[in-house]
């Protein structure tokens, strides 16, 4: 591993080449959404909330895309209302979820939309009730999703989706947690590739290594200084995407 000093110093590099745009294209697959109002908190939460639920192995710009088509449309936009969907036959939903793609498994994608919908409903009604029932804090978040209610919440409560779906609620649902410097790295092929290119875990613990435990090296390494370990999500997520162009070592020159 490389030294923890170098490691951060690089990483701040990057922090300001991301910020400066010197990475290259950094358009995020999440910059797929309608323009909401003010009023449509709601519509906002659940948009960046349940696609997140069928995020597992696919392409993340497809996603989104099909999420603001099924959105856009008068007739399937019913899938983001929480308390109409947890009602919709399955029938309907699977219509509904598989006509832009944003189901791709006519089955357990369903069943995960479906039962995030009623567990939503049934405790809370709105996600803006559940924000408030944690009182905006991100442990109380996690102490719920992904503890008392772990089986409401298929898929999004994974350690890996958690986090990310906490960073995307910030970044795009426009609200503040409290504790977000606990948000956690998701550690996805590109920043896999990322965190042994910058020395955090070398290329044999990047094939052994569970995921939560390289967002615990990154958390160890970060830790006083002045980065969250979320932060460096998107910087290092586009350094990889666009080929290690950028040269933290030069610009930093």
């Amino acid at each position: 591993m490389e030294s923890r000093q170098k490691i951060i110093a690089r990483c701040k590099v990057l922090l300001e080449g991301y910020r400066a745009g010197r990475l290259g294209d950094t358009t995020m697959p999440e910059d797929a959404h309608p323009d909401f109002s003010a009023q449509q908190q709601e519509e906002r939460l659940a948009y960046f909330t349940l696609p997140m639920s069928l995020n597992y192995q696919r392409n993340s710009y497809k996603l989104w895309e099909s999420a603001l088509n099924t959105f856009l449309d008068t007739e399937t936009r019913i899938v983001f209302d929480i308390r109409a969907c947890a009602s919709l036959e399955e029938a309907l939903l699977r219509e509904y979820l598989t006509r832009y793609k944003l189901a791709l498994q006519p089955n357990k994608h369903i069943t995960t939309w479906h039962r995030i919908t009623r567990t939503i409903r049934e405790n809370w009604r709105t996600l803006a009730n559940l924000l408030t029932w944690v009182n905006y804090d991100f442990l109380k978040l996690q102490e719920a999703v992904q503890k008392e209610w772990k089986s409401g919440f298929p898929y999004l409560s994974g350690p890996k989706i958690f986090h990310y779906w906490s960073f995307i609620i910030q970044e795009y649902g426009q609200i503040k947690l409290k504790n977000s410097d606990r948000i956690d790295i998701a550690p996805d092929t590109h920043i896999t590739k990322c965190s042994v290119q910058l020395g955090v875990i070398s290329k044999i613990e990047a094939a052994t290594m569970k995921r939560e435990d390289i967002s615990a090296r990154w958390r160890e390494i970060l830790q006083g200084s002045g980065i969250s370990p979320i932060d460096m999500h998107a910087p290092l997520w586009f350094w990889s995407r666009n080929n290690f162009r950028f040269v933290p070592e030069k610009e930093k020159e």
